[in-house]
């Protein structure tokens, strides 16, 4: 790939003006103290200091790319949305991989699940669909999301991440078994970004054109083969090469090997929901594949990197309630809470005018009457008016919504979930053991093991280990007698 050649011109100020000295400081006297006076001195140090933003509390580390989505299969009796309305339409996507606990410098080789977020720049909006490498999450109600961070994160005396703190909250959390298995198992660590499969995980839901509603389930599955690492690789990798995933993710784009993804749904007539054996809004399950089976709907492909790491990579926002036409949320709590957090979070971070910046503008053309604030470029003009309605040819309302409504009843307060006739915060993780050969199985047992001997306090072990048990005796045996042993030993 050709190189650009740098274009020659002169060195300016930020204000435009010429610099005359980009190597001596101004003085008084050739060797005497700074001058306040040098402006451009003053410019640069003062920008310096704020060349970094607040880093992402959870999936600081990441990597990005752009491409394309096409449609290959014709999914319009389940949604309107106008990108999925017909085989062979391209979309414009810029997707963002990451890890998750670790912070902005930590290793791309973690035992960590991989945050999977999509943007797709669509004629009706930006739709961002943000997920993961794993189909399910820890826990299923956002009111538990930052005491789990704060648990997987370095404890505020030691400053590292604490097994005691780790194990302690999932001992407390039964429900996050599921995950924990998945986690702990072979794809604990992806050999890169491109070998790892990308699911929504969360619930959502589609409207037809007739207004029928389906809820939905996103799996995004690689093409090129799922590849994992074990614990001692993944070690020895971020050791020797701590951005081993990003620089494999550019260098694979630069030589032209675009990495693609095949994107299948589930789909669930809505009326069906209420009925099910286990709640399927719930985060931490599953949807059997022989209940509701993948059914394809096009393919992703990401064919080039950015330009600028920092302004297209760590200034891109994704949000899951940047919605289009024809898809909306569901009732998954854990969902819900994402329709607010994430968009705060980026007004603290980036600003609340983030959405204007290129990597987050939307193609589409946006007519709001949002003014001011920081970073603030307020494009509309002199005569446009921030209110509505008004008499002066403003944007007006479509009166249509962009999903159906959905039904609710019931008194206001702190509800656990509607129990099903299945509900269980077990049975999926053993069902996941129970599908893995004798050598997944035994590296699942040494990776818990390994973490979970570390712990002091023999209640907290005792928690975990009736999880293992209680998703498949043989599980909790063989992880009860290695944390024995290693402990003995």
């Amino acid at each position: 790939m050709t190189q650009p050649q740098p274009t020659a011109g002169t060195l300016t100020t930020e204000s435009g003006a010429p610099v005359a000295d980009n190597q001596n400081s101004a003085t008084a006297g050739a060797g005497g103290p700074l001058l306040l006076q040098d402006q451009y001195l003053l410019e640069k140090l003062a920008r310096f200091n704020r060349e970094r933003i607040p880093e992402r509390v959870v999936h600081a580390r990441g990597s990005g790319a752009y491409g394309h989505f096409e449609v290959t299969d014709d999914v319009s009796a389940y949604t309107g949305a106008h990108f999925l309305g017909e085989v062979g339409r391209r979309t414009e996507t810029f997707l963002r991989f990451s890890t998750v606990a670790d912070s902005l410098g930590g290793p791309d080789a973690a035992r960590d699940p991989r945050g999977f977020a999509l943007k797709f720049y669509t004629e009706e909006g930006n739709y961002d669909l943000v997920g993961n490498n794993t189909p399910v999450f820890f826990i299923k109600d956002p009111l538990k999301f930052p005491d789990f961070i704060h648990s997987q994160k370095r404890d505020p005396f030691t400053g590292r991440q604490e097994p005691d703190n780790v194990w302690d909250f999932w001992a407390h959390s039964p429900e996050a078994t599921h995950q924990v298995t998945w986690l702990m198992g072979d794809r604990g660590i992806p050999a890169s970004y491109r070998h790892m499969n990308g699911y929504g995980s969360h619930t959502y839901q589609w409207t037809n054109a007739s207004g029928e509603t389906f809820f939905v389930k996103y799996h995004f599955k690689t093409n090129q083969g799922v590849r994992c690492l074990s614990s001692e690789q993944g070690a020895e990798l971020s050791g020797t090469d701590p951005n081993s995933h990003q620089t494999d993710l550019l260098q694979s784009i630069e030589r032209g090997v675009y990495p693609s993804w095949t994107l299948y749904v589930q789909v669930m007539p809505a009326d069906q929901a209420a009925d099910y054996r286990f709640n399927p809004f719930d985060l931490t399950k599953v949807w059997p594949h022989a209940d509701y089976p993948l059914q394809r709907v096009g393919r992703l492909v990401l064919d080039r990197n950015p330009d600028n790491v920092f302004a297209e990579v760590e200034q891109a926002a994704f949000s899951p309630n940047n919605f289009v036409p024809g898809i909306g949320p569901s009732p998954d709590k854990m969902l819900q809470g994402r329709l607010f957090a994430y968009a705060d979070a980026h007004r603290y971070r980036l600003g609340v005018n983030h959405t204007q910046l290129a990597v987050n503008a939307p193609r589409a053309a946006a007519s709001n009457h949002g003014r001011d604030g920081l970073m603030a470029v307020n494009p509309q003009g002199r005569y446009a008016r921030n209110y509505e309605p008004n008499s002066y040819g403003g944007p007006v309302e479509t009166g249509r919504p962009l999903s159906a409504p959905l039904p609710v009843s019931g008194w206001t307060g702190t509800h656990r979930a509607p129990q099903h006739t299945k509900d269980d915060d077990f049975f999926q993780a053993g069902e996941l053991y129970r599908l893995m050969s004798e050598d997944e199985k035994s590296r699942l047992v040494a990776n818990i093991a390994g973490g979970l001997s570390q712990v002091s306090r023999e209640d907290v072990i005792e928690k975990n280990l009736a999880h293992f048990h209680a998703a498949d005796p043989h599980y909790g045996t063989r992880v009860e007698e290695a944390v024995r042993e290693l402990r003995e030993g």
